[in-house]
């Protein structure tokens, strides 16, 4: 199965604060922090996916950059066969947590780690926050 995410940045070519969001649902993820997006929908490619459910999770478009490359072809592993794609993002419009969050908030590069991310995040907000702070 696959989920795509947006890493979402103020800035594509020097980013100097990503968004995270956290969960309100389902209960055993709630209060865990993630980079918005979802599933895959019959019919769509990743983008498309990407695109909706930034929509209906924050209510914004996005200026999509570059993707993040992952440690597999199949995308970053989070349980199971679930694999994730991420890309770098620009909100166009103020992102609000409308559906699955309940509160958002901009990191700084150093901050990355100040909020307890989902546990199959990590791996991915370590390598966000290298290439942050490499410039």
């Amino acid at each position: 199965m696959t989920v795509v995410a947006a890493l979402l940045v103020d800035d594509l070519v020097r980013p100097t604060r990503l968004l995270a969001a956290r969960r309100s649902a389902p209960p055993e993820l709630a209060g865990c922090w993630e980079f918005p997006g979802g599933k895959v929908e019959p019919g769509e490619d990743l983008v498309q996916a990407l695109r909706r459910e930034l929509r209906e999770e924050l209510g914004t478009e996005l200026t999509l950059g570059d993707r993040l490359p992952a440690p597999h072809e199949e995308g970053w592993p989070l349980t199971g066969a679930w694999r994730m794609h991420l890309w770098w993002a620009v909100p166009q419009h103020r992102p609000e947590p409308l559906e699955d969050h309940d509160a958002l908030r901009w990191l700084a590069p150093e901050d990355l780690h100040s909020v307890p991310w989902l546990r199959t995040n990590v791996a991915i907000v370590t390598a966000v926050a290298q290439r942050m702070l490499a410039g």
